[in-house]
């Protein structure tokens, strides 16, 4: 095996191996790597456009049983600190994100036990009806196959019902890295690969929109990145033809500060440099041929690293994110206004063009 082989076959277009991604992201320089991945970002974006989105993060909740051992935010349930977020401070929320010139919100939160499938169902409706034109990005296969699990139905009826509600598209959280070894370590209690792969699976069947993300650069292996990468191409391939699918994938490093997970791996977790990030975006590029859209994470590389990645195969700058607590609360200290984020686009040879979640430029 060899990288030259490797480049042209997937310069036209053919799906390379879980053995060949591998043997790349281990053995290609850098900058091959990243020249290959920009020519593929050109195949897909023959533009010189970035996108980019106005949008607010809102936690339904911080009450949560899971206690994922990357996670800062969440509550156990009868903690004193345990919100749930209500109508009117939604409604505070949302009408600022409106006044800035957004209509989405990533409505994300813990799992609470309590809060069963007819409190989502009310709340979505609720929003949609104080705000007609707000879109919800909401939930994601963690808490759907919660839901299962309390309601005792499947995974196609709490989407319908969901969906009826008002939700627009599906997050891709709660993926991290989608092998159940590195799971059972770092969120024991949440959904395993096979539930967070049903669940999209469904939700491609019922053309519902939705993002595909990676947390990696903690215990995970080389090997086990390129498995995830893998299996989300494969889950793109046997989406219907009439479904959007995965309409981006986005991946950012683990922030660990003060986490539980830090504390119990402090000798061997790993610290992804620059370059690494680089190489994963390339090799993401690479391999998920059949999902258009990769957005880089400024939130957690900062924005000279974000701008290199354009130069790596991505073509998103994701959004200014005017509230954002769960990777925050972890380390991440970056921020971007909507004329910072432009002109960081700018800056990077590119041409910033506002979207919306389905990837269509406003």
């Amino acid at each position: 095996m060899e990288c030259k082989s490797l480049y042209i076959k997937s310069l036209n277009k053919e799906k390379l191996s879980f053995e060949e991604g591998l043997f790349l992201y281990e053995n290609a320089p850098l900058s091959e790597l990243m020249f290959l991945a920009n020519e593929l970002r050109k195949k897909f974006k023959p533009e010189r456009k970035v996108g980019w989105i106005i949008d607010r993060n809102i936690n339904i909740t911080n009450g949560c049983f899971v206690q994922c051992k990357f996670c800062n935010f969440h509550r156990k349930i009868n903690d004193s600190e345990v919100f749930i977020t209500s109508i009117s401070e939604y409604k505070e929320k949302i009408n600022e994100l409106f006044f800035l010139g957004g209509n989405q919100i990533l409505l994300q939160g813990g799992l609470h036990p309590n809060l069963n499938l007819k409190f989502y169902c009310n709340l979505f409706e609720n929003l949609k009806n104080l705000f007609p034109n707000l879109k919800l990005h909401a939930l994601g296969p963690a808490e759907i196959i919660h839901l299962t699990k309390i309601e005792n139905l499947s995974i196609c009826k709490v989407l319908e019902f969901l969906i009826e509600s008002g939700l627009d598209s599906l997050p891709g959280a709660g993926a991290e890295i989608l092998n159940d070894r590195v799971r059972k370590i770092i969120s024991p209690a949440k959904c395993t690969a096979a539930e967070w792969s049903a669940v999209m699976h469904e939700a491609h069947r019922l053309n519902l929109p939705t993002s595909a993300t990676m947390m990696f650069g903690h215990i995970e292996t080389f090997a086990e990145r390129i498995e995830h990468l893998i299996l989300l191409r494969d889950l793109q391939e046997k989406k219907p033809k009439y479904s959007k699918g995965f309409i981006t994938f986005v991946l950012w490093t683990f922030q660990g500060e003060n986490t539980v997970l830090q504390q119990q791996f402090s000798d061997s977790l790993q610290k992804v440099s620059a370059s690494e990030y680089l190489r994963m975006v390339s090799i993401s590029r690479v391999l998920l041929n059949n999902i258009e859209n990769i957005q880089t994470s400024w939130l957690t590389v900062g924005k000279e690293i974000a701008q290199l990645s354009l130069y790596a195969g991505a073509n998103d700058f994701g959004s200014i994110m005017i509230e954002e607590n769960v990777v925050k609360s972890a380390g991440a200290n970056y921020s971007f206004d909507a004329s910072e984020i432009q002109k960081a686009i700018c800056e990077a040879g590119f041409l910033p063009q506002q979207r919306n979640q389905k990837y269509e430029f406003i």
